[in-house]
C-alpha cells in the first residue's frame, strides 16, 4: 500500500486550518500531522513529525509564511511549501518563491484544486495560478524596463534574453523563470545557455557576478 502525503498546516486562524484539514482528509493518499499557528511552531513540529508538504499562511504573528519557508528550506531541504494566503500581494508571491516555495493559492480556492495541488507540489511541480503567474511576469517585466538598456548594450542580449537574464539575476529558476513565463523548461534552458555565451559566463554564479558588475 502506497505511503500517504503527509502534510502539515501552518495558519494562525484556528477554524481555517481545521477546515483545510478536514479537506484535504476527505481524500485517502493524504494525511495531516500537524497543524501549526506561527512560524515558530512549525519549525518546532516538524522535529517530531516532518510533513511531506507544508500549507503555509504568509501573514502569521511571530514569524510570517516567508520567513518559515526559508527556514525550513534550509532545514529541511525536500520539504515541498505551498503558500496559502488571501494576501495577493506580488512582493510576498516574489518572496516566497525566491525563498524556496513550490508554489502559491490563494484561499478561495476549491476543495478538490486544494488537494492536487497538494499532491502535484508534492511530485515538484511549482504550483501559480493565473493570475499569480501574470503578477510574477509583470513583476519581472518592471524589472526589465528599468535595466534592460544596460544589458543589451552591453551584450547585445534580445529582449526576452534581458528579462530572463534578469530573472536569474533575481534568483528564479529555471523551472519558476519558465512558469511566470509561460515557457517549456527546454526552451528556457535554451535561452540561458545563449545568455551564457554572450556573457561569457561558464555558469549561474559567474553570470549573475557579470550582469552585477553591469548593473
Amino acid at each position: 500500500m502506497q505511503e500517504k502525503i503527509k502534510v502539515m498546516i501552518a495558519d494562525d486562524q484556528v477554524i481555517l486550518a481545521e477546515g483545510i484539514k478536514s479537506v484535504l482528509e476527505t481524500d485517502r493518499e493524504l494525511e495531516v500531522v500537524g497543524i501549526a499557528f506561527d512560524g515558530f511552531d512549525a519549525l518546532e513540529k516538524m522535529q517530531a513529525n516532518t510533513p511531506d508538504v507544508v500549507l503555509m499562511d504568509i501573514r502569521m504573528p511571530n514569524m510570517n509564511g516567508v520567513v518559515a519557508t526559508q527556514r525550513i528550506k534550509a532545514e529541511y531541504p525536500s520539504v515541498k511549501v505551498l503558500i496559502l494566503t488571501t494576501f495577493d500581494d506580488s512582493d510576498y508571491i516574489l518572496s516566497a518563491i525566491n525563498n524556496g516555495a513550490s508554489g502559491y493559492l490563494l484561499k478561495d480556492i476549491g476543495g478538490v484544486a486544494l488537494i492536487d495541488a497538494v499532491k502535484n507540489a508534492y511530485k515538484g511541480d511549482t504550483i501559480l495560478p493565473a493570475k499569480i503567474a501574470k503578477r510574477i511576469t509583470d513583476a519581472a517585466k518592471t524589472i526589465v524596463s528599468d535595466r534592460e538598456i544596460k544589458l543589451k548594450r552591453a551584450f547585445a542580449l534580445s529582449e526576452r534574453e534581458v528579462e530572463i537574464a534578469l530573472m536569474v539575476y533575481e534568483g528564479f529558476t529555471n523551472r519558476q523563470i519558465s512558469s511566470a513565463l509561460k515557457l517549456t523548461e527546454g526552451t528556457t534552458r535554451n535561452y540561458i545557455s545563449s545568455i551564457y555565451i554572450k556573457l561569457g559566463a561558464e555558469n549561474r554564479e559567474t553570470a549573475v557576478s557579470t550582469i552585477k558588475g553591469v548593473l
